[in-house]
């Protein structure tokens, strides 16, 4: 039973991780079919909104279409309950791609003078001084283990450590809860 149950989760390493990337990838792909009913081959909604998402991203950065782009986005930022959520997507999505990425200052943080425990995150802002706080004073932004959270912290700079290595693979790290290899 011993050797059966070794070779069980031995297998189940092997098992898990790719059923459950095939199967997630699977049912976007199925959701996303779903958004365009009446068309004869599976697969071309997908198509479609990669195809449309990448248009919008060209007709965005050509400069004849982007005020008109802009135009609906100062309206979408003034609208009372829209503009909360619409700001919010925007903000968060462009922290991971794009020209204004935020996620690329990893920084080692002393969370207390009289400890030496230590966080992971990412410098966020630099200069505090428009919420009062003082020059004295940096953000950074704590992402948790295995999930979709994290913690703002207001820090004082002589606690920060600028890294010298790629943020995504520090937000990785983070993310895993330190169990990756960071030389893959």
């Amino acid at each position: 039973m011993k050797y059966f149950l070794r070779y069980f989760f031995r297998g189940l390493l092997f098992v898990a991780p790719a059923s459950i990337t095939i199967y997630s990838l699977y049912s976007i792909f199925m959701w996303v079919d779903t958004l365009f009913p009446h068309l004869p081959i599976p697969g071309l909604g997908l198509v479609i909104v990669l195809g449309g998402t990448t248009i919008l991203g060209y007709l965005g950065s050509a400069w004849l279409t982007r005020p008109i782009l802009q135009f609906f986005d100062t309206i979408l930022e003034k609208l009372p309950f829209v503009r909360l959520i619409y700001s919010s997507i925007k903000d968060l999505t462009s922290a991971f791609v794009g020209e204004k990425k935020k996620f690329d200052k990893p920084v080692l943080v002393q969370l207390s003078q009289d400890s030496n425990l230590k966080r992971l995150g990412f410098l966020t802002q630099d200069d505090l001084t428009e919420l009062g706080i003082g020059e004295e004073s940096v953000a950074v932004y704590v992402p948790h283990s295995y999930n979709f959270s994290g913690n703002l912290y207001v820090v004082e700079k002589k606690f920060v450590t600028l890294l010298e290595t790629d943020g995504a693979d520090i937000m990785k790290f983070i993310v895993s809860g330190g169990v990756i290899n960071l030389e893959e």
